[in-house]
């Protein structure tokens, strides 16, 4: 997770233990390199990105940013405003008596820059962020977004060693926040900026980072070029960014298993893991018994090809862009179905599925244990 010649802009190991819960994460990147951190809710994204901020104090590890060396318990600690990493999050957190421009030229004058030429700096990223002429406004007279990119050119103007974004995008609408996330992806290439971005949102990782790294539980999961980390997921949590099925299952002798579900696998014996899309899964309601449902129910799925048929049982119905996504038990699958097909079918919590996969979409990740 380093430049093209090598060169490490952030290196850090993060070990903290606050109430019962532990985080104890390493992670690097290069110059220029945009870094995205997903996890659930209670992962530690925040605290990770605290601690690189020096908001929150590390019990061990060490922050290294540019090879110089900000924190190293409990000898070393370096203050938030020495570090040369700028944080910014949901909240633009603007000075609501300054105007857009002296927003700007705050963090600038912090730095030890003139006023006259902080001022001129101040415009510029203003005009950059797409707000000329906004200079004189101040926050209450802004949008949620206009609030967002303000913060932006704040951060931005003081030429960061590290910028930490903190689920930046979260407090805008969908409209809002597409549009300062390309502003956010042209403004970090333009810059050459090295960013670290912890979010919920697969479209982030997507678009703004070159690696990805999961954090679960306080611990690295998964990392490596977002590309690869979504096609080959290594916890049900990065499949389900990934928007894929995760079934952890054992092969043996050809076949791979999972609760109902077999299919022939050439991995080798062990513990296998199968993905596969939910769009890719066939669903008509199963009887009691067992018997399906009349063929005239039937979600369209590849049926002349070999696959797997087995019974699952609903155990929640969410709600998609496109549709309803079906989850399912023995094993977890989810299953992306369209709205009047779930309600023709009046498929609900504790219904009995009849779930059909054909092999030819199906993926396997041999040695993968993981949940």
């Amino acid at each position: 997770m380093t430049g093209a010649l090598g060169e490490v802009a952030l290196d850090a190991r993060v070990v903290v233990e606050r109430g019962g819960f532990g985080l104890d994460a390493e992670i690097a990147a290069g110059p220029g390199d945009v870094v995205a951190v997903m996890g659930p809710s209670g992962a530690g994204k925040s605290t990770l990105l605290g601690a690189l901020a020096g908001l929150v104090r590390m019990d061990a590890g060490y922050v290294s940013v540019g090879g110089r060396m900000l924190d190293a318990p409990p000898a070393t600690r370096t203050a938030p405003a020495s570090r040369g990493v700028v944080m910014l999050g949901q909240e633009a957190r603007l000075f609501p008596h300054l105007t857009a421009r002296d927003n700007v030229v705050f963090g600038l004058r912090a730095h030890g820059v003139s006023r006259a030429a902080a001022d001129a700096t101040a415009e510029d990223w203003l005009d950059r962020v797409g707000l000329a002429g906004f200079g004189r406004r101040r926050p209450a007279q802004l949008s949620g977004g206009q609030q967002q990119r303000v913060a932006l050119a704040r951060a931005l103007a003081t030429s960061p060693a590290v910028l930490l974004l903190d689920e930046p995008f979260t407090s805008l609408d969908a409209e809002t926040a597409g549009d300062v996330r390309a502003l956010v992806h042209d403004q970090l290439g333009a810059t050459g900026t090295t960013a670290v971005v912890a979010t919920h949102d697969a479209v982030d990782a997507v678009a703004l980072a070159s690696q990805l790294l999961v954090l679960e539980g306080g611990a690295v999961t998964q990392h490596g070029p977002v590309r690869d980390v979504l096609a080959a997921p290594a916890t049900r949590f990065a499949a389900a960014v990934a928007g894929l099925n995760r079934v952890p299952g054992d092969a043996r002798s050809g076949v791979w298993r999972a609760g109902g579900l077999a299919l022939a696998c050439d991995a080798g014996d062990g513990p296998v893991a199968a993905v596969f899309r939910p769009s890719d899964v066939g669903l008509l309601l199963a009887e009691a018994s067992g018997r399906p449902a009349p063929a005239a129910a039937t979600d369209p799925a590849p049926e002349a090809e070999p696959g797997a048929e087995w019974i699952a049982e609903v155990v929640r119905l969410e709600q998609t862009p496109a549709g309803v996504r079906i989850r399912t038990r023995e094993p977890d699958v989810a299953v992306d179905v369209a709205a009047d097909r779930v309600a023709a079918l009046s498929i609900a919590r504790g219904s009995r599925v009849r779930l059909r996969v054909a092999a030819s979409v199906v993926r396997f990740l041999p040695g993968s244990a993981r949940t």
